[in-house]
C-alpha cells in the first residue's frame, strides 16, 4: 500500500480518479457524435481498462478500512460529484434544482449507510 497516503484516504482518492476516467469512457464520446460507434466503443474500453486498474485496488485497499456497503456507497456519491462536474464543465449542461435535490437525497442515504444501525 502507498504508505504516504492515510489508509482511510487512499480508497477515496483511487475511486475519485477512477470515476474521472469512467465518466469519460461512458459519456466523453457524446461530444464526438460524428465518430463511428465501433471506434467509440474501442476507445471507451481502453479508458475503462485504466479505470479498472484504479477501481480494483481502491476496493482491495478500502476493504481493510471500510465495509463493502460503505465502499459501494462511497463509489456512488463520488460518481455523482464527478458526473455533475463533468456534465457542467465538459458537456456544458446545466444542473437544475431537481438534480441538486436528487443528489442530496442520495447523499442522505449515504449518511445512513455510514452511520450504522439505528437504535430501536
Amino acid at each position: 500500500m502507498l504508505s504516504f497516503i492515510p489508509s482511510w484516504l487512499l480508497p477515496i482518492a483511487l475511486l475519485a480518479f477512477s470515476n474521472v476516467f469512467m465518466t469519460f469512457a461512458w459519456y466523453g464520446h457524446l461530444k464526438f457524435e460524428n465518430r463511428p460507434l465501433w471506434l467509440v466503443i474501442i476507445v471507451s474500453w481502453g479508458i475503462a481498462l485504466f479505470e479498472y486498474c484504479l477501481a480494483v485496488p481502491a476496493n482491495r485497499y478500502g476493504s481493510h478500512v471500510y465495509q463493502p456497503a460503505e465502499l459501494k456507497t462511497m463509489q456512488e456519491v463520488i460518481t455523482l460529484v464527478i458526473f455533475a462536474l463533468f456534465s457542467v464543465f465538459y458537456l456544458g449542461e446545466r444542473l437544475t434544482i431537481n438534480h441538486v435535490i436528487g443528489f442530496a437525497l442520495i447523499c442522505a442515504g449515504a449518511f445512513f449507510v455510514f452511520k450504522g444501525p439505528i437504535a430501536s
